[in-house]
């Protein structure tokens, strides 16, 4: 189970993980991570979150837009932004990407 889908069961009316996620909206699991992580991330900075993350990730803010709904709206992004962005540089990939290989090893 990804620390994704840990956050994604701790909220209400969510899928249960990214898997379910991407299934429901009709992407790749792994893009559906990609994207809830990059939404996080732009959620913190100025502009439109959708917008900033369709720019970063290529995906169709119409996609993006679903996602959102999904994990619970904007207010959900701010959550999954503290939680993925442990070091708190503003940018939640590098500590996922940390995280998974401590997960395998690879510190």
């Amino acid at each position: 189970m990804s620390l994704l889908d840990g956050i994604l069961k701790n909220i209400g009316g969510a899928p249960d993980d990214v898997a379910n996620l991407a299934e429901k909206i009709g992407i790749d699991p792994a893009m559906a991570e990609k994207a809830i992580a990059v939404l996080g991330k732009t959620h913190q900075q100025d502009g439109d979150t959708v917008e900033l993350a369709s720019k970063e990730t290529g995906l169709d803010s119409g996609v993006l837009s679903q996602i959102v709904e999904q994990i619970g709206g904007e207010g959900s992004l701010s959550s999954f932004a503290s939680m993925l962005d442990q070091d708190g540089d503003g940018n939640p990939l590098n500590d996922i990407a940390g995280m998974a290989s401590g997960l395998f090893g690879k510190k």
